[in-house]
């Protein structure tokens, strides 16, 4: 089930250290919503229409200067519209000094005002990059997530189907867990990550020994604390009566997550099959695919011209 991530002011400004300059720890709790900024130009000029009261209101020098050129009187009026209710907090850029009539307003309100050392560009970057992750579309998949010659490898299947065993041959082969059982996807344009809920951060759990560390087990190395999803490798145990793709020329398959299609093989299970050497080789086949090598297509184009030559040679 698809939702939305949640933050609240004392997150960012847990992040970022800020200083605050109006409000008090009962301020922080204001929500965040909207992944967006707003810089105030047409508001303090008195035009409101359109204006999106839920974003986070940032401050530079050119609003700064506009301030100083306006009737006390009118800017309050203006300042009353951007600290409202749910306006979640103003961050004024470059250290410059909060004007006294804006704290006068926002302390009478308990309105949390922050002042950041960075630019405002570069204020700007930060803010909505942090709210693009904190607040993206989330669910959560069952599942083993590895980055796998450098690809974000999410293995899925029945419980007890050996996902984490593979995921445990694989880390002993050097490749770098994510997370096991459950991931955690969010998604941030049109890319799709993984990442471990933090109770399970590093931990792999394999019937019959019980959870292991692996960062202690294999080297810090060993684990990411989050990475893209680029292939979806499906584990299944073994049916006689299907079809299963022997050649690579049938249909490719996909598995849309967050409203992205991301590739996906499926890998059948049964005795003598060393799953974490399929893994390796649908990563692989997957990266010459992207470097535009197809070994099917190659194949498929080799027996084409095998039978045109056949054909030739008879007539």
């Amino acid at each position: 089930m698809e939702e939305f991530g949640k933050a609240h002011i004392k997150d960012l400004q847990d992040f970022f250290q800020f200083t605050q300059i109006t409000g008090d720890e009962n301020s922080l709790e204001r929500w965040v919503i909207i992944p967006d900024i707003n810089r105030p130009g047409l508001e303090l000029t008195g035009y409101f229409d359109h204006s999106e009261p839920r974003r986070i209101v940032i401050i530079g020098h050119k609003e700064l200067s506009y301030m100083q050129t306006q009737n006390i009187d009118v800017l309050r009026e203006r300042l009353e519209f951007i600290t409202d209710k749910y306006t979640p907090a103003i961050i004024i850029a470059k250290g410059l000094e909060c004007p006294s009539v804006l704290k006068e307003i926002a302390e009478a309100k308990n309105f949390p005002i922050f002042s950041s050392p960075l630019p405002t560009y570069q204020l700007m970057v930060d803010v909505i990059s942090y709210l693009g992750e904190k607040l993206a579309p989330t669910t959560n998949i069952h599942g083993v997530l590895l980055s796998v010659y450098g690809k974000g490898v999410l293995m899925t299947g029945d419980s007890g189907i050996g996902k984490s065993e593979t995921a445990l041959e694989l880390i002993r082969k050097g490749h770098i867990l994510v997370a096991d059982d459950q991931v955690d996807v969010y998604k941030i344009h049109n890319y799709v990550f993984g990442k471990s809920p933090l109770l399970l951060n590093g931990m792999l759990e394999i019937r019959g020994i019980g959870v292991i560390d692996v960062a202690k087990m294999f080297g810090a190395s060993s684990f990411i604390s989050k990475n893209d999803i680029d292939l979806i490798v499906h584990l299944e145990k073994w049916d006689d009566n299907k079809d299963y793709a022997r050649l690579g020329i049938e249909e490719e398959l996909t598995l849309d997550i967050l409203n992205i299609k991301i590739p996906k093989v499926i890998i059948p299970i049964r005795e003598g099959r060393n799953i974490a050497v399929l893994v390796e080789s649908a990563v692989t086949n997957f990266n010459l695919k992207q470097m535009g090598i197809n070994s099917s297509k190659d194949f498929e184009q080799r027996v084409y011209d095998y039978i045109k030559k056949q054909s030739e040679d008879a007539s």
